[in-house]
Formats: C-alpha cells, structure tokens, sequence
C-alpha cells in the first residue's frame, strides 16, 4: 500500500502560483511513476502532469499541452515527495489537484485508470 497526501492549494489571483505538495509513504518512493490529475466540477478527472522513477531514461517529466511551460513538476526522492509549481495560473486551472502513484511505470501514462494509488485532493481555486 501506499499512502499519498497533498497539500499546498488555495485561492490564488489570475496570474499567480502555487506549490503543491504530495508526500508518499507505504513503499519505495523513488522506484514509482508520480502523477498529478485535475478534477473540475461536472468534468472528468485529467491528466495534468507526470514523473518518472529515477531509473528510466529518457525525458523524465510531461504535461498535458494546457499547462505545458507554466506548470512544473518534480520530485524529491530523499523526502518522498513530489511536487507541481503552478505558474501563471489562470480561472481554468481552478480544480481539485491529485496525486498518484503507478506502481507499474508505465512509460508516459497519461490515463486514471493506469494509476493504482491516489491522495485525497487539494483545492485550487484561481479568481479572475
């Protein structure tokens, strides 16, 4: 099992950032895929951004193409914890924020269903 919780989200000003957190515990951190999914009211949860373990090669970070060059995604293996740096945030962005775990590395997944541990979710919410 793993356990993820994120933290970090809040009410933020178009134009502003924010930095969310995810800390993971229950299994070896640095050998997992690392994602973070977005959920709005009425939509389907997305794909927003993704990490690779530490020993694939290769580019090691994606996003989706909504939030490619303001969103940034890292890992910190030491703390067990993931981050996503949100930057130039705009109204849209406004979601539930989650973090996830696919214990099977899948290269480049994008999809829920290929992740098998989620956190709680954490609030975004991006004023005009």
């Amino acid at each position: 099992q793993v356990q993820l919780v994120e933290s970090g989200g809040g009410l933020v000003q178009a134009g502003g950032s924010l930095r969310l957190s995810c800390a993971a515990s229950g299994r070896p951190f640095s050998t997992y895929l690392m994602g973070w999914f977005r959920q709005a009211p009425g939509k389907e949860r997305e794909f927003v951004a993704a990490v690779a373990a530490i020993r694939m090669s290769g580019e090691n970070a994606y996003y989706a193409d909504s939030v490619k060059g303001r969103f940034t995604i890292s890992r910190d293996n030491a703390k067990n914890t993931v981050y996503l740096q949100l930057n130039n945030l705009k109204p849209e962005d406004t979601a539930v924020y989650y973090c996830a775990v696919d214990s099977d590395n899948t290269r480049y997944a994008r999809d829920p269903g290929e992740f098998d541990y989620w956190g709680q979710g954490t609030q975004v919410t991006v004023s005009s």
